[in-house]
């Protein structure tokens, strides 16, 4: 299985053997990138992508020394069991977001 994860504007894509399976929108602000939606195909359900694409996503925007905001529940519930990544949240939003 050939997994890619690209990056356009507003947007992280995941293929899978050449067909998309999924995405996760986001919104760019000055002061943080907002994970909006995680969505996999219901043809690649339980294979695990949506873990590599926001991590994928989360990874991108640690290189890119950024923030982020994860009003997607999805999103907020990896961050929460991945620990590694609570940083990337500031500090003053975690509450908000249960983290």
């Amino acid at each position: 299985m050939s997994v890619e994860i690209t990056s356009g504007e507003d947007r992280y894509d995941i293929v899978v053997d050449g067909k998309p399976a999924g995405h996760l929108d986001t919104r760019t602000r000055t002061d943080a990138i907002l994970f909006l939606h995680t969505e996999i195909s219901d043809d690649f359900a339980g294979q695990g992508l949506a873990g590599k694409l926001v991590t994928a996503a989360l990874d991108d925007v640690r290189a890119q020394g950024r923030s982020v905001l994860p009003y997607c529940p999805y999103v907020r519930s990896f961050i929460a069991k991945h620990r590694e990544y609570e940083d990337l949240v500031p500090e003053d939003k975690r509450a908000e977001f249960e983290l």
